[in-house]
């Protein structure tokens, strides 16, 4: 090995070093922040969280410039997939953060009879946010705004995938808060290797099911509570019932918004057979009139690129494998290898061995498949890991309900896509192997807070059940076992 290589890689694992410690040092002294929040109110949090939607509305043109520059997203898909959520989130806990933050009074059960019993919601203290590169503000600053109005200090550690946006957050953070409450590293594998070997109070991950295993083998050394949001091939099933113009512009919008790259995006499309031909040809159209003509799309700013070439290698190896397995493409195709550009791409006919139906696509490849009997959709995504969402387009009910009471899925969209994760009022969140826990609203609070069980004796008969166990005692807790049993 030269000199100058020894050298590089001296420099490159003392810099490591110097982080690892700058870790430690941000969390020793957030744990002792994370004391003083215990008791922080309602008002000095919305306060905090007001600041936060105030500075990502002042700095919407910074985000527009590093959304584009890390994947080419336009201003429209930034403003509702990046900025509108966190707007709304911080409205969300800005509204209700001190009715969430109040003590839940629970009436006591028989037993208890003489007791005052409540709920009180603690913070959970130091928290790690890992986000990923798909919607990279958004998948930060959501969770923050939780982690914010339950009471808690955070480390935010944003993609590397995406550097101006990670870069922007970070410069966003400083300038908004203290190290001590909110602080960001960046960095890859061995940054948040360092960050998940401290003994944090609740780690939020938000990425692919594979990395979500690790993270949360390695909060299991600390007994570490977790909330994971994951991914999976979140189906979906269209009914010859379906109004299919409708269906299919929400189904397209969901499929290749931020170039598929979402992950609630639809996966596998399950179409009756009936309405099989109607169903590509009415996609294609739905495309022009989004995108204008397929085959110049490269051109279309409305169109984003896929974030990185790696990711874009792999997606068009799940494009390549397809077809030498036999699929169709019935439309796009077009690639660009110097522009990681993937048109949007309809295939049939495609092989259930292809690597396409077995993997998470996250791209703009739309494998559609037939069905004659709706159970037999059922049967094949029941065969599968349980999906973040799960989409079902008809009128039928009957068809609509065997569907979702037959399946499992983190959340269901009923004639539309994707649109569950902006309802505040709704829990999002995985099952499985798409997903620990629930954010959004109240349940992200919930998520960022331990529920607290209190418990006060007013004039409870207990005392009488005590040693030393007389005749009387014995017959008294002899009757209790009675009554209740």
């Amino acid at each position: 090995m030269s000199t100058a290589v020894q050298d590089i890689n001296r420099d490159a694992a003392g810099s490591a070093e110097a982080q690892r410690a700058e870790i430690e040092r941000v969390f020793a002294k957030q744990q002792a922040y994370a004391l003083r929040l215990r008791t922080s109110t309602a008002a000095e949090r919305v306060a905090k969280i007001k600041r936060l939607k105030e500075m990502v509305l002042d700095r919407a043109e910074d985000i527009y410039k590093a959304c584009y520059e890390d994947f080419r997203k336009p201003e429209a898909e930034v403003d509702m997939t990046e900025i509108l959520p966190i707007v709304m989130e911080a409205n969300d806990a800005i509204r209700h953060t001190k009715k969430w933050m109040k003590d839940k009074r629970v009436r006591p059960t028989m037993a208890m009879l003489g007791t005052q019993a409540r709920l009180h919601y603690e913070p959970r203290g130091v928290c790690l946010i890992i986000s990923p590169w798909n919607y990279p503000i958004n998948l930060t600053l959501m969770p923050l705004v939780s982690a914010i109005a339950a009471g808690n200090t955070a480390i935010l550690k944003p993609s590397e995938m995406t550097p101006h946006c990670a870069r922007l957050m970070e410069d966003m953070m400083g300038e908004l808060f203290d190290e001590q409450e909110v602080a960001t590293f960046q960095g890859a594998v061995e940054t948040s290797q360092s960050l998940l070997a401290q003994p944090f109070d609740h780690i939020f991950f938000t990425g692919s099911p594979a990395v979500g295993k690790i993270v949360m083998g390695a909060a299991s050394k600390h007994l570490t509570s977790v909330t994971l949001e994951l991914g999976g091939k979140s189906p979906v099933v269209v009914d010859k019932s379906a109004n299919l113009k409708k269906a299919v512009g929400s189904l397209v919008w969901g499929k290749f918004a931020n170039n598929g790259q979402t992950c609630i995006a639809p996966d596998l499309t399950y179409v009756h057979e009936d309405i099989k031909d109607a169903f590509v040809e009415e996609v294609k159209a739905s495309l022009e009139r989004m995108y204008g003509s397929i085959d110049g799309i490269e051109n279309n700013p409305d169109y984003c690129r896929i974030v990185n070439n790696k990711h874009y290698g792999r997606i068009k190896h799940l494009l390549d494998d397809a077809r030498e397995r036999g699929a169709n493409v019935v439309a796009g195709g077009l690639h660009d290898d110097a522009q990681d550009f993937l048109a949007p791409t309809l295939l049939t006919d495609v092989d259930r061995e292809a690597e396409i139906m077995q993997e998470e696509i996250f791209g703009p490849l739309m494998p559609i498949l037939t069905y004659s009997d709706v159970d037999d959709a059922i049967a094949d995504i029941n065969s599968r890991p349980k999906p973040l969402a799960l989409y079902v387009y008809g009128k039928d009910d009957r068809v609509i309900e065997r569907v979702i009471n037959n399946t499992s899925s983190g959340g269901v969209g009923i004639n539309t896509a994707m649109m569950h994760y902006l309802h505040g009022n709704l829990p999002f969140g995985g099952v499985n192997n798409s997903g620990i826990g629930n954010a959004h609203g109240e349940f992200g609070f919930k998520t960022f807070s331990h529920e607290r069980a209190v418990l006060r004796d007013r004039f409870s008969s207990s005392f009488l059940m005590q040693p030393p166990y007389t005749p009387f005692t014995r017959k008294l807790i002899q009757w209790t076992m009675k009554y209740f049993v």
